[in-house]
């Protein structure tokens, strides 16, 4: 299947901080690389997946809630991926939402301060 995405960047300034509020929210885990200096922690399971991305702290990039909005995967562990959102350092901006037939998302704040969407198909 051809996906419009391929890769994508959550950039942070604290990586071992992020891997710990991804890593909690989400219970997945994140594979650390450092690639020409920049420390990275990879969603392994998207790269299986066709789709990969990371966590990565590059100098002249910072966090923002004001940029590009991802969706990661949450399908079928929504309730408890916000259930843990707070607990990581983070904080939910918009609860879940039931966006029709194509399931639920919700919207929180990483400890970086990015704001990322989490998705869930009906299940």
């Amino acid at each position: 299947m051809s996906h419009p995405i391929h890769w994508f960047e959550i950039f942070v300034t604290d990586i071992d901080r992020a891997v710990r509020f991804y890593q909690t929210v989400l219970n997945v885990d994140l594979r650390r690389e450092n690639e020409d200096g920049r420390p990275m922690a990879i969603f392994a399971s998207a790269v299986q997946e066709g789709v990969g991305g990371c966590l990565v702290r590059q100098p002249g990039r910072e966090p923002t809630d004001r940029g590009v909005l991802i969706y990661l995967d949450a399908s079928g562990k929504l309730d408890a991926c916000l259930g843990r959102v707070e607990r990581a350092g983070g904080t939910v901006v918009q609860p879940k939402t039931d966006i029709g037939p194509p399931g639920f998302i919700a919207l929180v704040r990483d400890s970086e301060g990015n704001i990322v969407g989490l998705h869930s198909e009906r299940v």
